[in-house]
């Protein structure tokens, strides 16, 4: 009898919590896992600084000149998104392209996460920084900043939100030798950064250029 109680005794020590780690010893959930938590309204006009690899460069965000976009956008950065990405499509005299999160599971939940299209209010010019999409109302994550003019995207949807207003000579200088992806080129194939983030991109692209850290900065509304 007294083996049985002892026996209980240490059964209900080990067990008796559910046998789970004490909460403060989890690892926190990552909350970009829950892409329905970020909804807030950005400010009228308000700036990102991007830290890269080869420099840092300012971009300006106007949000009437793409409201749904722009909004996106600032939480993304807000929740540091765009920390620790790569530059990962960079076309010579076109554009360069990133957007894609080191973590494949956060990219698996923003996958889906689109948002209607706004209309053009602006052009496509050189410096102009615009939402990717593949089709209609497709915009999620990914971000293009156009190196050139190029108006003919005007026509098919492609409604810039900012503008890199400082350090366009090092946007000029994001590594570009890998060039396309497929099926255009032999350079990263979004689809395996997606699945894999930056496991993949640094393994198989190790000279892109490194997104550091992206922070909002002066803002007014």
């Amino acid at each position: 009898m007294r083996r049985q109680t002892l026996a209980l005794a240490v059964f209900t020590l080990l067990f008796g919590c559910g046998g789970s780690e004490p909460e403060e010893q989890r690892p926190a959930r990552n909350p970009l896992l829950r892409p329905e938590q970020f909804g807030e309204m950005a400010p009228a006009t308000f700036q990102i600084l991007f830290e890269t690899s080869v420099g840092d460069f300012l971009v300006e965000v106007h949000r009437d000149w793409a409201p749904l976009g722009a909004d996106r956008f600032y939480n993304l950065v807000a929740a540091g998104y765009y920390d620790d990405t790569r530059i990962y499509r960079v076309v010579g005299d076109f554009m360069a392209q990133f957007g894609l999160n080191a973590d494949p599971y956060v990219n698996q939940a923003w996958k889906t996460q689109f948002i209607i299209d706004d209309p053009v209010t602006q052009t496509n010019s050189r410096g102009a920084m615009t939402f990717a999409k593949g089709g209609l109302h497709t915009r999620t994550t990914e971000v293009f900043i156009n190196y050139r003019d190029n108006k003919m995207l005007d026509s098919d949807g492609f409604a810039p939100f900012g503008r890199v207003i400082e350090g366009m000579q090092v946007v000029d200088s994001f590594y570009a030798k890998y060039g396309d992806g497929p099926p255009r080129g032999d350079g990263p194939y979004a689809a395996m950064a997606q699945a894999r983030g930056n496991e993949y991109l640094d393994s198989d692209f190790p000279e892109l250029t490194r997104i550091i850290r992206a922070t909002i900065g002066i803002s007014s509304r």
